[in-house]
């Protein structure tokens, strides 16, 4: 079972990585699905997403839940039924998820590509970019900033909110692993934590929603 990495942020907040390299038959092992699902995963055309959602229940089989214990408001944002906050990504052959006790919280898996060049100035100022030294490391730098946004826009969960106009990300250092970041929306302003990490040419970036 491939789990690829544990992180336990603290004693409330872990995230867990998952490498999909299990077929489909041997990832539906063990695994019960709810009927709307089951229906979800038959409407899957690619069989990538098929794994990939298989891989998410045996995550939260590693964190002691089963698919029954999930669920997901209209918005689309999943819940805990125990009340625990989580957060769900999928990136091609990684998956992850974090659990927090107490905060809202965050997570993105991104595969590092040059695309990401093309969009950056949808989602964020670029000439907050130019010292950066070269194109490999603006296309790693974009998509942590990508990630954050993505893993805040998670938390947050409003319609109508902007990566460009509503959610800031501080600048940072590739070494560092973690920043801060803002959301200013209809005049109210939510704070966050963030770190990263990189593997095999994926950043994973998670957030956390600070108190007060």
């Amino acid at each position: 079972m491939p789990l690829y990495k544990t992180i336990t942020v603290d004693s409330h907040v872990k995230v867990l990585i998952w490498k999909v390299e299990e077929t489909e038959a041997a990832l539906s092992k063990g695994v019960i699905l709810t009927p709307i699902c089951n229906n979800r995963l038959r409407g899957m055309k690619s069989e990538l997403h098929r794994r990939g959602f298989l891989s998410i229940r045996h995550l939260l089989a590693e964190a002691g839940y089963e698919d029954k214990d999930l669920y997901y408001d209209e918005g689309g944002k999943p819940h805990l039924r125990d009340g625990r906050f989580i957060s769900i990504t999928h990136s091609h052959e990684f998956t992850g998820i974090i659990l927090s006790d107490k905060l809202e919280v965050g997570v993105d898996i991104e595969l590092q590509r040059e695309k990401i060049l093309k969009i950056a100035s949808k989602f964020t100022p670029l000439e907050e970019y130019k010292t950066v030294a070269n194109t490999d490391a603006l296309i790693r730098k974009l998509t942590i900033v990508w990630g954050a946004k993505e893993s805040l826009f998670k938390i947050y969960a409003h319609k109508g909110l902007s990566f460009l106009h509503h959610i800031d990300i501080t600048d940072f250092n590739l070494s560092e692993n973690e920043t801060t970041g803002t959301i200013l929306y209809k005049g109210k302003a939510s704070n966050y934590s963030i770190r990263f990490l990189e593997f095999e040419g994926y950043t994973c970036v998670y957030a956390t929603k600070n108190e007060g």
